[in-house]
Order: structure tokens, then sequence, then C-alpha cells
């Protein structure tokens, strides 16, 4: 049995996939995004005496899958649990023992990642993709298409991540993809246009989502005494976020299903 590390809780999400979820929170992420909105869930941590770390706990899939099922009742039809992060494949023991208890029964599961931790080969890649097939849906975002770019937002690049779409793709996953709209980073033409053909290149994409950057985590960094590099960036305006959508055609994608 592998314990997970948990940063929260959401028992009544309504904009992490489909339907109604029950949203698990994963502590831990090797990326340090710039307009990352849960740096609380940055650290790793350790065990600690009472079983917490930095606001964080340990709990087994079996009793976190325990907890969810209770608002089975609430999710209708297409509603399930969502893991997001942090860095779910960061745990990835972990979520296999929690995704394959889910779909056992019977619940939808999908999961929120950046990817950057795919790779193609070895015990690594065993493990990815016995996930995937306990995975019914990807929340994945496009940080920034270009590598150098990408390693200036985030701190690491992009090539694993791209990787891990080509990977998606072949296996006929669908995939949901969300690009944050950082004005003076992600908000320019080139990239976007960039951004738009890549997307074309795959098949298994359901959903294309312009999300506009915001401020609204500045007071968290204040409080984890983080500094926070993007404190004087605006949020994009109306017309560059229609901009986005025109050029990212995010029209054309409607649905989840296959």
């Amino acid at each position: 049995m592998t314990l997970g590390r948990i940063n929260k809780l959401e028992t009544f999400g309504s904009v992490d996939g489909p339907g109604i979820r029950f949203v698990v929170f994963m502590q831990g992420c090797p990326m340090r995004c710039k307009f990352c909105h849960n740096p609380e869930t940055w650290d790793f941590g350790t065990k600690s005496a009472n079983g917490t770390e930095n606001g964080s706990f340990e709990i087994s899939a079996e009793d976190l899958l325990k907890k969810a099922i209770r608002y089975k009742p609430y999710w209708g039809s297409n509603g399930g649990i969502t893991v997001s992060g942090g860095e779910p494949l960061a745990q990835i023991d972990f979520m296999i023992e929690f995704f394959e208890a889910a779909k056992a029964a019977g619940v939808h599961t999908c999961l929120d990642t950046c990817g950057v931790t795919f790779r193609r080969t070895g015990e690594t890649f065993a493990k990815i993709e016995r996930l995937m097939k306990a995975t019914d849906l990807l929340l994945v975002d496009i940080k920034h298409i270009d590598g150098e770019a990408h390693k200036s937002l985030t701190g690491l690049g992009n090539e694993n991540i791209i990787e891990f779409f080509r990977y998606l793709d072949e296996i006929k996953k669908p995939i949901w993809i969300r690009h944050v709209l950082v004005p003076g980073i992600s908000d320019n033409d080139e990239a976007l246009t960039r951004t738009r053909d890549f997307i074309r290149s795959l098949h298994n994409v359901k959903r294309v989502e312009v999300l506009p950057y915001h401020a609204f985590a500045l007071s968290k960094y204040k409080e984890l005494e983080i500094d926070y590099a993007l404190k004087d960036t605006q949020s994009p305006t109306a017309e560059r976020v229609q901009n986005a959508n025109e050029i990212l055609e995010t029209a054309k994608y409607t649905g989840w299903k296959e």
C-alpha cells in the first residue's frame, strides 16, 4: 500500500473536468510556474510526528476513495474524481492505486497534469501506461510552446511535455487543453499560432480553453514569503482573450467524450 501526500480536497469542483468533481490536490511539484495559483502545493514535504507537513496529510488510496464516494450522488451522469496538484505524476505509484480502485468502483477519472515527469523509457513508462489505462480524461496545459520561454516561465523545459502530448495522441486518450494567457509572456500572436499548429497536429483534443492570467494568488505568496514574479503583470484585456480564442480555434472543440 502506498500513501499519497495530499494538500487539500475539494468536494464540489465545477471547473476541473466534466460535471461535478471530487478534486484531490496532490502535494509537491517539480515546476515553479510564475503564474501558479497553488504555491502551497510546491513543497513535497516530509512526514511529521502527527502525519502532517505544511498543512498536507497522508492517506491510502482506499481511504481516499471512501471519502470521494460519499459525494457520488451529486456527480450526475458525467462527474467523478479529478486529481490535480501540485503534480500528480510525481506520486505515480499512489495514483495507479487510486485510479485503479476508482475505475473498479465505476468512477470517471480525470488527471490534471503538467506532464513534465513523462519519460518513454523503463519502469517510468510502464507505470505511465498502467495509469493511463485507468484514466478517462486528462487536463493538460501548454504553458509555452517555445522551449526557452517555457523554461523561463516554469523553471523547466517543455520537451517531455510535448512528448507526453504526442504519446496521449498515439493512445487516443481524450484531453482538454487549457492555456493560461499571460501578457508579455504567452500572449503574443507568434506563440499562439505555433501553439495552434501543434494542437492541430493532435487528434485527441476534446476541448481548448483560454484561461486569462490573474493575480488572485498574490496573498498566498505573501503568506508563504515567496517572491511573486508577476506582481506587476495585469490581466489580459477582453480583446486579447478573444484574439487568443480565435487563434487557438477554441470554438472547434466542444466536447469531452470520444
